[in-house]
């Protein structure tokens, strides 16, 4: 049986704007084992990092999460105060955030950003700080570390960048990493190596990883686990090979039909028609069934729950519940079927 380090249940995430209430986030639950690492795969705008923002409680002023528990080693963090919540913060629980020149404060060097977090939490002076911080910085493979930790994050490259980040997320050996597209905008060469780093300290460091991306092809080669997740909601959980092998949720399907295959000479790709709805106005049933060529007026008129196999995957889809009208094998993108049994 593994041991959970990290469940969420039933968070509901919202923003109060002008226009009203948005439900960024409404019902997410799922857990990270210790020493795995759980993918959140989705299109933009599904809650993803709404989703990781909100275990950190780093949301913007207008956010609040308004119902739910996020459970770190069996304690809720939505019951710490803010001066509790910053001693986890960075240390126990660490992010990698999406945009590295964005995150990083350009008027202070590398080394003075990695070292505020060891000051901080692990009662170093500053010189020994500077002198761990190059250490890490050494760890993430970054060449003469003693030079680059006095230098600017305008004086990197982005994939240097981006290794400060891992950096600075390390640096208190923390027990959950969320990498939130950590290889965005990087070439795939360099996708490659910070996803095999991220990989490497794992293994070295045995910390659970929540990575929060829109690639399948690195879901399958890094993740243990799968949250897909739908305007705001999970509609698909499982162990990544049996996500691979026998997804469930016509989205999911979707997303898959959609991958090129390098193994094939010519195919076509299938295109998800349609756009993921405007927070402001959700469907009334299954929020996917605008875009699903499966969907009944059951899938139109009332939201499904989310069905456990009993084997601990979970799909939220009519397709597997006893008022399911249609067939038991249903055509869904092309000639992929998925089956209700």
């Amino acid at each position: 049986m593994e041991e959970t380090i990290l469940d969420v249940r039933g968070l509901r995430t919202s923003f109060f704007t002008d226009e009203g209430e948005v439900k960024a986030v409404d019902g997410v639950s799922f857990s990270v084992p210790k020493g795995k690492t759980l993918g959140i795969v989705g299109e933009s705008g599904s809650g993803k990092s709404i989703t990781s923002l909100s275990i950190l409680r780093l949301l913007a002023e207008n956010g609040k999460v308004v119902d739910g528990e996020i459970r770190y080693k069996g304690e809720n963090l939505l019951d710490f105060s803010e001066k509790k919540m910053r001693s986890i913060r960075g240390n126990q629980i660490s992010m990698i955030f999406q945009e590295p020149m964005t995150s990083l404060n350009p008027v202070f060097t590398v080394g003075q950003q990695i070292s505020e977090s060891l000051t901080t939490h692990q009662g170093m002076n500053k010189k020994q700080a500077m002198a761990k911080s190059v250490d890490l910085l050494k760890l993430v493979g970054i060449p003469s570390p003693e030079k680059r930790v006095t230098q600017y994050p305008y004086e990197l490259s982005g994939g240097m960048r981006q290794r400060v980040m891992i950096a600075m997320a390390l640096a208190c050996n923390p027990e959950v990493l969320v990498a939130d597209e950590p290889t965005t905008a990087l070439d795939v060469t360099i996708q490659a190596q910070i996803l095999g780093l991220i990989r490497d300290l794992q293994n070295r460091l045995g910390m659970s990883v929540i990575l929060i991306t829109h690639d399948l092809g690195v879901v399958a080669e890094t993740c243990d686990y799968v949250a897909v997740m739908y305007a705001g909601q999970v509609v698909e959980y499982s162990d990544v090979r049996t996500l691979f092998r026998k997804p469930r949720h016509p989205y999911t399907v979707g997303l898959l039909k959609s991958l090129p295959r390098p193994d094939a000479d010519q195919e076509k790709l299938v295109p998800i028609h349609g756009m993921v709805p405007s927070p402001f106005n959700m469907p009334k049933g299954c929020r996917f069934a605008p875009r699903c060529p499966a969907a009944t007026d059951l899938c139109a008129e009332k939201l499904p729950d989310l069905f456990d196999d009993g084997e601990g995957n979970q799909v939220r889809c009519w397709i597997y519940d006893e008022e399911w009208p249609g067939p038991k094998e249903v055509d869904v993108f092309g000639e992929e079927r998925i089956a209700k049994g």
